[in-house]
């Protein structure tokens, strides 16, 4: 695997300005995860997802350069709209286990929860956990009644944690003959 140099993390001054600015990210906690701001050391965990068959959902399997910007808009998000990725993380090993966020993409009409979790942390109730702890964070602190994900119609996986964490079909969008669905929770009725 070559290396880009973006995947270098920061020293001196400008690594205290990033630990900084990530330390404003709100840190969520279950019984046993940890959601907390994306580092560069967690990009591996993406592209060991984005570039491979289990990236389809996110338009992969991507390149190496193309996961980095996927990864860079994940944690953007943040700075952007006061919402964005988590890397989420195993409370008593510290190990990335994937990523949870609220996100805004090129085509959205609104946010969306959305999760990339490596094949280590699959049927485990991982992304149920982290997904429930994320819509309380909608509720409580963005005070918000609504939220929605956008899931390919053939991950039947994703329709069924969406439908488990309380989200119910909303309609389709259609663009460039794909056909995405729409899963909306209300937030008032879910908790």
């Amino acid at each position: 695997m070559n290396r880009m140099g973006c995947e270098t993390a920061s020293t001196g001054v400008p690594a205290s300005i990033a630990a900084q600015l990530s330390g404003q990210v709100p840190v969520l906690h279950t019984d046993r995860l940890i959601l907390c701001a994306p580092r560069v050391g967690d990009f591996d965990c993406l592209a060991d997802i984005a570039c491979t068959e289990r990236g389809r959902g996110i338009g992969g399997p991507m390149t190496r350069a193309d996961a980095w910007r996927e990864f860079a808009q994940l944690s953007s998000g943040w700075l952007l709209h006061g919402h964005g990725g988590w890397t989420i993380e195993n409370a008593q090993t510290n190990t990335v286990l994937g990523f949870v966020l609220i996100g805004f993409e090129p085509g959205d009409l609104e946010p969306e929860l959305g999760f990339l979790l490596n094949a280590q942390a699959e049927g485990q109730s991982i992304a149920y956990e982290a997904g429930r702890c994320v819509l309380d964070f909608a509720t409580d602190v963005l005070k918000w009644t609504t939220l929605v994900s956008y899931i390919d119609p053939a991950n039947s996986r994703s329709i069924a944690l969406a439908e488990r964490l309380g989200a119910e079909p909303d309609g389709e969008i259609a663009e460039n003959g794909e056909i995405t669905l729409v899963y909306r929770y209300s937030l008032t009725e879910v908790f």
